[in-house]
């Protein structure tokens, strides 16, 4: 009985933890606009500090900008490199060594 006792408040405990989580201004938990509002009101910045956080969120989000068109960049190359050797009947390392040879000759 004990045990059964001990188990239901640790179930409790976890379920409200949960409830916790979903419901606190913490930044991690912030999925949309209105919950990053919440927290961003939650830290109480001045003019000055909420502009230098501005900032500093529009330089992150141009970084992520840059790694993403990267990223899709080298994936369109890695398809075509695919497709041309599907196109010619050769393995993709053949394909990549005679594009060095044509680079460097």
């Amino acid at each position: 009985m004990n045990t059964n006792i001990e188990l239901e408040s640790a179930i409790a405990a976890l379920d409200q933890y949960g409830y916790d989580k979903k419901n606190s201004s913490d930044l991690e938990q912030a999925r949309n606009k209105t919950q990053m509002l919440k927290y961003i009101d939650s830290l109480d910045f001045s003019l000055r500090r909420l502009l230098i956080l501005q900032e500093a969120v529009n330089e992150q989000v141009e970084k992520e900008k840059k790694l993403i068109a990267q990223k899709e960049s080298i994936q369109t190359y890695k398809t075509k490199i695919i497709n041309l050797s599907r196109q010619y009947n050769l393995s993709y390392d053949e394909v990549v060594q005679i594009m060095k040879k044509q680079e460097n000759g």
